[in-house]
């Protein structure tokens, strides 16, 4: 009989040298994905309850903004937060608050709105402020729509094949109407890098300002709205930006009527959570309000104590909402 041929051993070392190889390849493809991924689009965003009991929900920053938007435009148009909740649930089942451009038969965009079915073309529906309006629209023709169990209310809008569906997402949904809305104060937060676009500065974050909440969030401040005044009288410093430039302010006011009035102080914790929310695509570096910090790169991703450099001599704690751009 024969020895066996050594030729097994020879090939075996090479080719366990070349598996690790692989493996190593595999590691290190996955730690490059997701250094590139964080913060722009990976896991980098919390809210928490502000109830205390421990309840959260970790999101991307690209849901953050979806989130932001839906909250401001119902919101601007005097809602209360069940109305806002509503609307979450709905886009978190239709899209998972992504702003897509496929979905069943000519569905589209965060809610799954269909041109066919008279809710707007194509490019009107992945415009999400114009999709949260259509939404908002249709919910408040639902008679006592605030009083009606969530999938009730959604399905009576969304006229879905799966109408129990958006039950489990109420409770996340909860969480964010109370932080977007400003219910729960410093409660919404994100870590991570900016988005890999262009950064705007103050310019951007105006313009992204008016595109949620409308004219009047910069009117009070007398900014400027694509080169012409929001206000009669001349932009104050405050609106101008300070810090080189790089700072919008941004005076807070109660607003709203009595179905969606809020006080000054939930005011300012909607503007500043929607301002963390966009963090990453408006390259944001802190945001300071009623004497809290947001700080972006923060490892510990929370709100602090603000810091000299966070505040100006002789403000309130609670008289305006400051937003600092990285350039």
């Amino acid at each position: 009989m024969s020895e066996p041929s050594p030729t097994p051993k020879r090939r075996g070392r090479p080719f366990r040298a070349g598996s690790a190889f692989m493996i190593l390849l595999a590691v290190a493809g996955y730690l490059v994905v997701h250094y590139i991924t964080a913060g722009a689009g990976g896991q980098g965003c919390q809210v928490v309850s502000g109830k205390g009991d421990g309840a959260s929900y970790e999101f991307t920053p690209e849901q953050a903004v979806n989130a932001a938007t839906i909250t401001a435009v119902g919101t601007g148009r005097g809602l209360p937060e069940r109305a806002v909740t509503i609307a979450l649930a709905t886009a978190l089942q239709e899209s998972a608050l992504r702003n897509i451009d496929h979905g069943d038969r000519d569905s589209l965009g965060l809610f799954q709105q269909r041109p066919s079915q008279g809710w707007g073309t194509p490019k009107e529906i992945m415009d999400p402020s114009y999709a949260a309006g259509e939404f908002y629209d249709h919910l408040v023709k639902v008679p006592g729509y605030t009083r009606l169990p969530l999938t009730v209310a959604a399905q009576r809008v969304q006229r879905s094949g799966f109408p129990q569906a958006y039950a489990k997402h109420e409770p996340d949904a909860a969480l964010l109407a109370a932080a977007l809305t400003g219910q729960s104060a410093a409660t919404l937060t994100c870590q991570g890098r900016p988005a890999a676009t262009r950064a705007t500065g103050p310019d951007g974050v105006r313009a992204a300002l008016v595109r949620d909440f409308g004219n009047d969030v910069l009117a009070s401040a007398g900014a400027e709205v694509g080169g012409s005044p929001a206000a009669s009288q001349a932009p104050s410093r405050s609106a101008a930006g300070e810090s080189g430039g790089r700072t919008v302010t941004l005076p807070v006011t109660e607003v709203g009527g009595p179905a969606g009035g809020r006080d000054a102080g939930r005011r300012g914790w909607q503007l500043a959570h929607w301002a963390v929310a966009n963090a990453s695509q408006l390259h944001i570096a802190r945001v300071t309000y009623a004497g809290r910090e947001w700080v972006a790169g923060n490892t510990a991703s929370e709100w602090r104590a603000a810091s000299a450099e966070g505040t100006r001599s002789g403000d309130r704690d609670t008289d305006a909402v400051r937003i600092l751009t990285m350039r």
